[in-house]
């Protein structure tokens, strides 16, 4: 499994499994998420990504439950904060709301330090931009926690570039990432400046629902689905390896996350890596997903 380095000191595996589900398993004792990280450190995928709010603020627990101090070192922990919904902690709350205040960033991290239990994050994004985002107390408070030790790097997730200069402008720690909606039913980035940006700045992205959130395979996307399939069946691996590789191929570096609890789909993940896709290839997939020739 190849890595790609976010900052001098943080690598993560080019596969990310994405724990956004985890607490959607009718099982979720220790053993069995143990199984689901197991799955994947035995294909080299080692960066598990959480949030604050996944599982209605449950998922890091039920993680947190599974590690074991050994467990831990094996794995980078990626987490988010600043959604606050009326759920889980914030039952009380009457509206949805962002708050990247200081105060909200300190206390979410302490949450998440202890619900996994573990004594730092290894990344540490801002879920969503805050309308309300005061970016000198933002960026302060992010600073803060890496010089701590606490959060070992930090960036943000769907974040537009401008929002990414606003906050970056106030801090010392360079972002290391950003987490955005990318795959063969979200292709906007690649022709928004999305994509274009990180990668002029050499920041590998990372791309959330890489698979359509599963719309990819239903009865709508026919065409694109069949070119996924003849592609799959030259190297032996299911259309979803294929979408994956699509992304894969792009020199933008884009780690993609993705989330199942399906044990053996899991021990699947691995299997984008065994695709090849040539330029032809992904503009022959591009065009499909456009439902056009490319101008």
């Amino acid at each position: 499994m190849d890595r790609i380095a976010l900052t001098d000191t943080l690598e993560l595996s080019r596969l990310v499994y994405g724990m956004w589900r985890l607490g959607d398993d009718d099982n979720t004792a220790p053993e069995h998420v143990q199984a689901k990280i197991d799955a994947c450190l035995d294909q080299g995928i080692t960066t598990m990504d959480q949030a604050d709010i996944y599982g209605g603020y449950e998922a890091e627990e039920i993680l947190g439950n599974a590690l074991t101090p050994e467990l831990r070192n094996k794995i980078e922990i990626v987490t988010k904060c600043d959604i606050v919904a009326p759920a889980g902690r914030y039952a009380d709350k009457r509206v949805k709301y962002y708050d990247t205040s200081r105060a909200h960033i300190e206390a979410s991290v302490e949450h998440s330090l202890r619900l996994m239990k573990t004594d730092r994050i290894d990344l540490l994004l801002i879920h969503r931009p805050d309308p309300m985002m005061d970016h000198h107390e933002t960026g302060a408070a992010l600073d803060d926690l890496v010089t701590s030790g606490k959060v070992r790097a930090v960036g943000v997730s769907n974040f537009r570039p401008w929002d990414w200069k606003l906050l970056q402008s106030a801090m010392k720690t360079p972002l290391a990432t950003n987490q955005i909606e990318i795959s063969l039913l979200c292709h906007a980035p690649f022709t928004n400046g999305d994509v274009a940006y990180h990668q002029r700045k050499g920041q590998p992205l990372m791309a959330w629902s890489p698979l359509g959130g599963g719309a990819l395979f239903d009865g709508s996307n026919a065409g694109l689905r069949t070119k996924l399939s003849q592609i799959g069946a030259q190297f032996g691996v299911d259309d979803a390896a294929v979408a994956v590789a699509w992304l894969l191929a792009h020199p933008a570096r884009i780690l993609p996350v993705l989330g199942t609890n399906n044990l053996d789909r899991i021990a699947r993940i691995g299997d984008a890596g065994k695709v090849r896709i040539d330029r032809e290839t992904w503009f022959d997939l591009y065009t499909a997903a456009l439902g056009h020739e490319v101008p």
